[in-house]
């Protein structure tokens, strides 16, 4: 179980290095499920993995000129504050809660990845960068990486386009600071009540890391649009799993009996409709 605890890690890894984003919603499962650790230390070790990635994974943009650093450490530092905070609260929520909370999360970067919108184009850039608006969006983006440990790169990327006037790839080169910088933050503040198995979780990064490099060579080799998509309907799926794990029992058999008499109705419909269909056959001339 700990390969293959490893080689989800370094799946994860590609998929941040291919898109950019979306791929650390998958490591709280990947901990939970498969290597059955504690939610509350499966979001700290997730914060732990996103920060030290999206960290390696900006060095390349940084070289490249695609980080636009006054605007990230605003950003950034605005998020530290809501995920160093998000993380001081989440140890003390219900983990059924963090994990609902993380379902949701996971199906709203699904359906981003399977819809994948282009971003509207910045126009030029501002002059003064609207910090008010800028430090709401960075302390609310914080807020939930720190309570469910999640880089949120689909909701980073946007912002920094359409408040920082940023051009796309600048705005991701500069979403990677944001979220290695807010995830770091968000780690500190579960550290101050929820241990790490830092057996764990070093080795877990390391891989993260790995695949993170090997995404990023392989960006631009494949049509990433279908993969994207591809592994937007995974992680949709993947969300719906996990909503249904944190669902009460007595909800859950209400609703698989409901949906057992739908399809008994269903299909009582549909052999009513061909029998008719018989009928009226064998009555024709």
């Amino acid at each position: 179980m700990f390969l293959l605890t490893l080689t989800a890690a370094a799946l994860i890894g590609v998929a941040l290095g291919l898109f950019g984003g979306g791929g650390s919603i998958l490591a709280v499962p990947v901990l939970v499920y498969l290597a059955g650790v504690p939610t509350k230390q499966a979001i700290a070790m997730s914060l732990l993995v996103v920060a030290v990635t999206s960290a390696v994974s900006a060095i390349g943009h940084a070289r490249a000129g695609r980080i636009r650093w006054r605007t990230g450490l605003i950003f950034g530092a605005a998020g530290m504050a809501g995920a160093y905070g998000g993380g001081l609260l989440g140890p003390h929520l219900p983990e059924t809660l963090l994990m609902a909370a993380f379902a949701a999360m996971m199906l709203a970067t699904a359906i981003a990845m399977i819809r994948h919108r282009r971003t509207p184009s910045a126009g030029p850039a501002h002059h003064e960068l609207p910090v008010l608006h800028v430090i709401a969006e960075g302390v609310a983006v914080g807020l939930v990486t720190g309570l469910v440990g999640a880089g949120g790169g689909f909701l980073v990327v946007p912002a920094l386009v359409l408040l920082g006037g940023l051009p796309m790839g600048v705005a991701v080169g500069t979403s990677l600071l944001v979220i290695a910088m807010k995830s770091l933050a968000g780690l500190a503040g579960y550290l101050h009540s929820v241990p790490l198995d830092w057996s764990l979780a070093l080795p877990v990064t390391a891989a993260a890391v790995a695949g993170g490099l090997a995404g990023g060579s392989l960006a631009g080799r494949i049509n990433a649009d279908r993969l994207r998509k591809a592994f937007g309907w995974f992680v949709l799926v993947m969300g719906a799993f996990v909503l249904i794990q944190q669902a009460p029992p007595a909800l859950l058999h209400s609703a698989w009996t409901a949906a057992a008499a739908t399809l008994t109705a269903l299909a009582a419909a549909v052999a009513l409709l061909l029998r008719r269909r018989r009928t009226i056959k064998r009555n024709q001339p």
